[in-house]
């Protein structure tokens, strides 16, 4: 990622603490910058490592607070069957997300729909389900691995 993009979604992340009344601590910056910057999603423990080089010996509950407080105010996502990390391509503007994942070279990419399928609607709703928000995960190959 661009120094720029960096630097203007580090800014986005503080003015959404200032403006939420969050304290955005260094942990909290340091894994977001970490994740931001990745090419491909990443664990907890990449994270935790990556840290290592940012705090001094720095404990998993550390990298995992600082991971859920980002992924629960949207500017991260948690790809379960990767159990895994990316960043919000959207500036955490949604509530939903779906991922391409390619299992060749383990790189993720964010889509968006922004109305989840009628069939899973109507699946849900027929049930007497109260969808809150909606994930997917599509797995197979890019075009750089094809």
């Amino acid at each position: 990622m661009s120094t720029e993009k960096t630097i203007k979604t580090l800014k986005t992340l503080h003015d959404y603490g200032k403006e939420k009344g969050y304290r955005i601590t260094p942990p909290r910056e340091y894994v977001f910058e970490i994740v931001l910057n990745a090419e491909k999603p990443m664990t907890a423990y990449d994270v935790l490592d990556a840290l290592g080089g940012k705090l001094d010996r720095p404990k998993p509950p550390t990298a995992y607070r600082a991971l859920d407080f980002l992924v629960v105010h949207g500017f991260l996502h948690r790809i379960e069957s990767l159990n895994a990390y990316v960043a919000c391509s959207e500036d955490h503007k949604h509530r939903s997300s779906q991922f391409i994942i390619c299992d060749s070279c383990g790189k993720a990419e964010e889509i968006h729909l922004c109305q989840i399928p009628e069939g899973l609607n109507s699946q849900a709703k027929g049930k007497g389900f109260s969808l809150s928000y909606w994930n997917a995960e599509l797995h197979g190959t890019c075009s750089e691995c094809d």
